[in-house]
């Protein structure tokens, strides 16, 4: 895959999370999904497809998050109707993203080393597996908001509406991890 396409895939998310807002409170599109109305979960997915590829991409290798991320909507819309507070889409979204992300690792498939052409240090490619890798490395606390912030571009008001978290304290977990992972990749000004 060429590195635009990469890029574009890998932010492809991303892109979307301003311009789809819910048009609607949550309870009424899932109310009209309920019912059957698939335009109504298209919007939820268009609103909510960035929180759960961030929170798979900060579990699961970057090939399978795309996968995984279908197989989240899936499960969501088959279970639409477990949804006990119909307000609450983001943080129920969350519980499924990361439950499938723990199953994936229950039926861990093997993975092969990077070919040595592409463990370069001026290798873009490489230069992004480390940083997921150093981003991956941090506790659950950090690497989530980092992953919604840095690479699906949410704002932490937009990651703490969606997940239920408190806008504080994604603030906070967004600054903590940003120190932590300037430390790990030894970027100048990390707090020691």
């Amino acid at each position: 895959m060429a590195e635009s396409e990469m890029t574009q895939e890998l932010f492809l998310y991303g892109k979307t999370t301003a311009a789809t807002a819910l048009d609607q409170d949550q309870r009424t599109m899932v109310e009209r999904t309920s019912n059957g109305d698939q335009q109504a979960f298209e919007t939820i997915y268009r609103s909510y497809a960035p929180l759960v590829h961030g929170i798979l991409l900060s579990r699961v290798p970057y090939d399978d998050v795309h996968d995984l991320v279908q197989e989240v909507f899936l499960a969501a819309y088959k279970n639409l109707g477990s949804l006990r507070d119909k307000n609450a889409v983001g943080a129920w979204l969350a519980r499924i993203a990361r439950n499938h992300a723990a199953e994936y690792y229950r039926r861990k498939r093997p993975s092969q080393e990077l070919p040595d052409e592409l463990k370069g240090r001026h290798n873009p490619r490489a230069e992004a597996a480390e940083i997921m890798a150093a981003i991956r490395s941090l506790k659950e606390t950090y690497r989530e908001p980092l992953m919604l912030r840095l690479i699906e571009g949410m704002t932490a008001n937009e990651i703490a509406d969606r997940t239920g978290r408190t806008s504080e304290s994604v603030r906070v977990n967004l600054h903590r991890g940003m120190e932590k992972l300037r430390k790990k990749l030894g970027i100048a000004g990390a707090k020691k």
